[in-house]
């Protein structure tokens, strides 16, 4: 399966929540990494960029559906 395919089958509350986790996630990593020096998350940085940029599509993917 897919990483976006499962997103396709979430509702928009459940994205919404989905986006927050990975912002909130992305910016404690990046705090980590600035302040404490902690440089073993820095992989976990371009996979959660991702994973956010993939839910946002799919959420303005929705949204355009539903506009038409």
């Amino acid at each position: 399966m897919s990483a976006a395919k499962k997103w396709r089958d979430m509702s928009v509350v459940e994205l919404e929540e989905t986006y927050l986790s990975f912002s909130k996630d992305l910016f404690r990593i990046k705090n980590e990494v600035k302040y404490m020096q902690k440089i073993e998350q820095l992989h976990k940085l371009k996979s959660i960029r991702k994973d956010r940029a993939r839910v946002l599509t799919v959420l303005h993917e929705k949204a355009q559906s539903k506009e038409i």
